[in-house]
């Protein structure tokens, strides 16, 4: 191979500067404009087989990928396993693990066995993408709520919810009991539309005795916006060994009860709300929304 000539004659020299240079973390930019070499193969030449710094490799959208296929192969897992798993090519799973051992081929019982539950995995994943797919537009077919929006929405959730005065046994009291945040959340912006004053509102957690009693007063403390001091005694429910509850778990926050204090006149207005909403209905519903 010819050297180089001219000032780029001493090329030994050029190269243990290039060299250090790199290895000190400089971009190629850097040294170029550090040694003056503008010619790309001779900087190629340069650095020959030194590697670039961390910092300037650009990160790659399929690393993860990579290192996922490689744990599931390392775990026994087929290339179609794989692909059905991560959504790759084979080619590309291919790539990536080529050089790990083969799993042990399977008896063909357990072979077809595995096949059909990746089937049903993928089925499943079809149907969770398609009900994502259709609350986010339906969602997006709400929009803003109006005050109008807001009052009929509160009135109608709080007749289907809340406490109610029944003839044999008189309870005028606006109570409030659920477990979703986001029927808390309506629920509260709509006794804000109402005017009801905040200091007249009184919290209280319902929950079985097996559960994270305080760490659910906390959550649901922090949702309402309230310090957990001025949470009234909690409701302990007391567990029974012969029911299965699938109401367990980190996510198991129990329910949350709102009272507002004094609330005959407006319980006695919602009744009347929700009276007049029925007697609104003009003509039978009709089978669809439009």
């Amino acid at each position: 191979m010819a050297h180089p000539t001219g000032k780029y004659a001493d090329f030994e020299g050029l190269r243990e500067q290039a060299v250090a240079l790199r290895r000190a973390g400089l971009s190629r930019r850097q040294i170029r404009d550090r040694l003056h070499v503008d010619n790309n193969d001779i900087l190629n030449r340069l650095l020959q087989g030194e590697p670039a710094p961390d910092w300037t490799r650009r990160p790659n959208a399929k690393d993860d990928l990579r290192a996922r296929a490689r744990e599931l192969r390392l775990q026994g897992w087929t290339y179609d396993r794989i692909q059905v798993e991560l959504g790759c090519s084979k080619s590309s799973i291919s790539l990536w693990v080529r050089d790990l051992p083969k799993p042990e081929r399977r008896p063909p019982s357990e072979q077809a066995r595995l096949a059909g539950r990746m089937r049903w995995e993928h089925e499943l994943a079809v149907r969770d993408e398609q009900r994502r797919r259709t609350k986010e537009a339906a969602a997006l077919e709400i929009g803003p709520l109006s005050d109008r929006d807001l009052f009929l929405a509160g009135a109608a959730l709080y007749w289907a919810e809340g406490a109610k005065d029944k003839p044999y046994d008189r309870r005028e009291n606006v109570l409030f009991v659920n477990s979703d945040p986001g029927v808390i959340k309506l629920y509260l912006a709509w006794l804000d539309l109402l005017g009801v004053e905040p200091d007249r509102l009184r919290y209280r957690v319902m929950i079985h005795m097996t559960a994270d009693v305080e760490g659910a007063k906390r959550y649901w403390a922090d949702l309402v916006g309230v310090d957990v001091s001025v949470f009234q005694k909690t409701t302990i429910k007391k567990h029974n060994p012969t029911t299965v509850r699938k109401n367990v778990g980190d996510t198991y926050r129990g329910c949350l009860v709102i009272r507002v204090s004094q609330g005959a006149d407006l319980y006695r207005r919602i009744e009347g709300w929700w009276t007049g909403m029925v007697s609104g209905i003009a003509t039978p519903p009709s089978s669809g929304m439009v």
